[in-house]
């Protein structure tokens, strides 16, 4: 049987902007090398990723052009699935049985956490091929190593609902079990949402409950504070006086 190839997880910048600015802050040369040699992808964005190994590039030339390049898009089986694509996980790891090494690129920051390259992950374990995770940027670590938080235990919470009732009653329990378990809280937003989040939280947690906001994680606008809910009252009355937060990736981090 020939020898199967390997599937390189190859973390994504967590910004559009300045990407070859951000390349040595983010990515290690030996993850930059390794991804510069793979010819065949699988990513959740192809512009993303282009724009991405145009970076990487500039760094360590590509074993091919872009264009040259064998490039599939994945976005998860349940997305897909609306959208009428049948295709599967092992359908696009076929490169994998040919004895070819494949990259493997979410939209931003790492493979397979908080990311629907999980599935192609383990369809890629089934096939017996070998998985290798590079080093690279994770906002909910680099949002957890910053907050002062019990890191200790933790869990991450994905998407919180989106209707307004749903949503408080969401980190009420969030917060109760952090109470119980002294659990740090984690999750992320739509960054469209985020002042509804913020205010959501304001309005309805504890005073004395520590919120953590990581904002533009590892890019030079980032902006990253844990304060009591008293206190983010404080600096943030209404919505209108956080609107500076619109629209910017942000990680929230909770501990009652």
């Amino acid at each position: 049987m020939a020898k199967l190839g390997t599937l390189f997880l190859v973390p994504n910048t967590l910004g559009n902007e300045g990407r070859i600015e951000q390349l040595p802050w983010v990515l290690p040369a030996e993850t930059i090398a390794c991804a510069s040699k793979l010819k065949h992808w699988i990513v959740e964005d192809a512009k993303t990723a282009r724009a991405l190994l145009k970076a990487i590039d500039s760094a360590s030339p590509l074993a091919c052009t872009i264009q040259e390049m064998h490039m599939s898009e994945w976005r998860g089986a349940a997305r897909n699935a609306k959208y009428g694509d049948s295709i599967k996980p092992a359908d696009l790891l076929k490169p994998l049985l040919a004895g070819n090494d494949m990259g493997l690129m979410s939209e931003a920051g790492v493979p397979g956490v908080a990311d629907p390259g999980a599935e192609l992950v383990l369809a890629a374990h089934k096939l017996g091929a070998q998985v290798k995770p590079l080093v690279g940027p994770s906002s909910i670590l680099l949002g957890l190593m910053a907050s002062g938080l019990n890191g200790q235990r933790f869990a991450f919470q994905g998407y919180l609902p989106h209707d307004v009732h749903e949503r408080t009653s969401k980190l009420k329990q969030l917060e109760t079990e952090s109470r119980k378990l002294q659990q740090t809280q984690i999750w992320i937003e739509t960054p469209y949402r985020n002042t509804a989040m913020l205010m959501a939280c304001i309005n309805s947690l504890s005073p004395q409950t520590q919120l953590c906001l990581g904002v533009d994680l590892s890019l030079p606008s980032e902006m990253i504070a844990t304060l009591s809910i008293a206190e983010w009252r404080k600096r943030y009355p209404n919505e209108a006086a956080c609107a500076s937060l619109q629209n910017r990736p942000t990680v929230f981090l909770l501990l009652a």
